[in-house]
């Protein structure tokens, strides 16, 4: 089934209906060979059902409408002129700007092609105006985008929440334990917030080391002695309008009061309320984002019912079992067989999208993982940190491409695929942090939860 995947996707067959296309051809032909039971065959329709009743997904369109009405808004523009301002002093403040611009969109929007495309547009001209090394504007852009993909509100997270649900079930059933504690959209939310922190703390770290370092490569964008009148005002005005929709989203959650689906309504009722403040709703750009949420959800819909149905289909064919006695046969026990998987879903980044790579593994290997003692929430935030890379490596890295969609004949293709270099390292330093402190990631769900 692997092979077959993988030589459909070389040829150019769209993922979404690859992965159930293969599944539905190898249900088959195990059918007719007697290679699997048929009378299984009936619980795929049940399978995709149970998708589309599913309450938690309602959240995906309502956070990706949130996100697309905001990038329509003024409000990241506001952001990056005042901190750029803010920070213009310093050599390397522009930089340091976009990342904290970055870590605010993503907390409000969680749609990284939509911050990558605006921060792009606004702040790569002023970063080349300022004298940037060319590189490096590239990759803080690049890097501050993803940051949507593991700063919650998350469509990552939520799709991983429900994985991790049936996975942890499955396994404690197999060990007997048939009443575990759920893994909520809520625990992952909150497992995610220091480690998105580590991120952009590494982030900064980065360009702060490079404008000791390379003077050159970032200078100040404010020259000496240059006065900025009313910067306090402005950097009230900018922050109150995102902080404002961040403490109404993630609050409500973490205070018990809405489930991230209610949440989300929340978070779209503010960002069409913040917008129309802007002056930036209008019925044409309504149409818009209602267009843009259309695709974007159907896309996920489309790939997670095709994923499923492969990995039903490789279960009915015992591949799970095959797989458990690969990962329990390894030396090392269950580190090494974390470390394995990690390698796998970071290099399978550099030729598929998360949502696929989420889809086609962790339905296979995380009821193997978690039978051991291990948290399912700091599985799931590993999970989280390690997929935001694919959206950093070539060829197929979306980030890259948003970035070259916007970005000026002065900053080539080769500039944007070097810039990137350092922040995919810094990932994975992170993901290395996260993984030796499990504290990061688990402290917070206990404390609040528990």
């Amino acid at each position: 089934m692997f092979p077959a995947v993988v030589a459909a996707l070389m040829m150019g067959f769209p993922v979404a209906f690859t992965l159930s296309g293969v599944a539905l051809i190898f249900a088959g032909i195990g059918a007719i060979f007697g290679l699997i039971q048929s009378e299984m065959l009936p619980v795929i329709p049940g399978r995709i059902y149970g998708i589309m009743t599913n309450q938690v997904y309602v959240a995906i369109p309502l956070f990706v409408f949130m996100g697309v009405v905001l990038e329509r808004s003024r409000i990241a523009e506001d952001l990056l002129e005042t901190l750029g301002l803010l920070f213009g002093r310093m050599r390397g403040g522009l930089g340091l700007s976009v990342i904290f611009v970055g870590a605010l969109l993503a907390a409000s929007t969680g749609v990284v092609g939509a911050t990558v495309v605006t921060m792009g547009l606004l702040s790569l001209p002023a970063m080349m105006r300022a004298g940037y090394d060319p590189k490096l504007a590239s990759g803080i852009i690049c890097a501050s985008g993803t940051l949507g993909q593991i700063i919650p509100p998350s469509t990552v997270l939520i799709l991983l929440a429900d994985i991790l649900q049936g996975a942890y079930a499955q396994a404690q059933t197999a060990k007997g334990n048939f009443a575990p504690e759920p893994v909520s959209v809520v625990d992952l939310f909150a497992g995610a917030f220091f480690p998105g922190l580590v991120l952009v703390g590494l982030y900064a770290s980065w360009v702060i080391f490079l404008a000791v370092t390379r003077k050159d490569a970032c200078p100040a964008l404010v020259k000496e002695g240059e006065v900025v009148s009313g910067l306090g005002f402005k950097v009230v005005k900018a922050l109150i309008p995102p902080l404002a929709l961040i403490i109404a989203v993630l609050g409500s959650i973490i205070a018990g009061l809405a489930t991230p689906t209610e949440s989300a309504a929340i978070g779209s009722l503010g960002a069409m309320l913040l917008a129309a403040m802007q002056g930036g709703l209008n019925l044409k750009i309504l149409r818009s984002a209602m267009r843009s949420t259309l695709q974007i959800s159907s896309m996920i819909f489309l790939i997670l019912i095709g994923a499923t149905l492969f990995s039903l289909v490789f279960r009915l064919f015992e591949g799970d079992v095959l797989v458990e006695h690969f990962l329990t046969n390894m030396p090392g026990g269950v580190f090494t067989s974390i470390l394995f998987v990690m390698v796998v879903i970071f290099l399978l980044g550099f030729v598929l999208d998360f949502i696929e790579i989420m889809f086609l593994v962790l339905p296979i290997v995380a009821p193997i993982i978690l039978m051991h003692d291990i948290s399912p929430i700091w599985f799931g935030v590993l999970i989280a940190v390690n997929l935001q890379t694919s959206f950093l490596t070539p060829p197929f890295g979306f980030s890259l491409f948003y970035l070259r969609s916007v970005a000026p004949p002065s900053v080539t293709t080769a500039h944007i695929y070097k810039g990137i270099i350092p922040f995919v390292c810094l990932q994975v330093i992170g993901l290395a942090i996260v993984w030796y402190f499990t504290g990061l990631s688990t402290w917070l769900p206990q404390v609040l939860f528990k």
